[in-house]
């Protein structure tokens, strides 16, 4: 598998989990029994899995690379949409965990703001992995050079290699596993 398979992998993974959110806004929305805690677990994995592992992989190598070498067209891709959706991803898992918080110490009314951010967060993911599995990943695939594509691939298993040895994927893949059981 090269390095842009494994990127599309993971958000197959992330998707799996986009899931896992949505049906626990839906167990909000419905007011039936829910610990509340569990969406700092499913914060976590966003945090750690999504952002800083998967997006890590995007922004220290892939994208910096694409700004580098492909010029002003690949710098607007990655600059006015790729990191814009990523920020625009993080301000939504701090403010569902602000939401969280609230509900947790008695703020009925912020559920809707656990709704609104999550929800929010699924369909910005959505649409945003769309956009690199089928916009962003093809043209690095298709116009970055052959020693960059060479470095990308060594540098990404390097870089998931890293991951392994503090067994990053497995804790989160297992996490996707417990969600899914949990939410059938």
């Amino acid at each position: 598998m090269n390095y842009i398979e494994m990127m599309v992998e993971e958000h197959t993974n992330i998707k799996r989990m986009l899931s896992v959110i949505r049906k626990y806004c839906y167990i909000v929305l419905k007011n039936e029994e829910l610990d509340y805690e569990d969406f700092f677990m499913l914060i976590d994995f966003v945090r750690n899995y999504a952002d800083k592992h998967h997006h890590g992989k995007e922004e220290k190598l892939l994208f910096d690379m694409m700004m580098k070498e492909l010029g002003p067209t690949a710098e607007k891709l990655v600059r006015n949409g790729m990191l814009v959706e990523h920020d625009l991803g993080r301000l939504h898992m701090q403010e569902l965990e602000t939401a969280v918080k609230k509900v947790i110490e008695g703020d009925d009314e912020a559920r809707l703001d656990v709704i609104a951010n999550a929800i929010s967060y699924t369909h910005l993911l959505h649409r945003h992995i769309d956009k690199e599995d089928n916009v962003v990943y093809q043209f690095a695939q298709k116009n970055l050079s052959a020693e960059t594509q060479e470095m990308l691939e060594r540098e990404c298993r390097q870089f998931e290699q890293d991951a392994k040895d503090k067994n990053i994927q497995k804790k989160y893949l297992d996490m996707i596993i417990q969600f899914e059981d949990k939410v059938q």
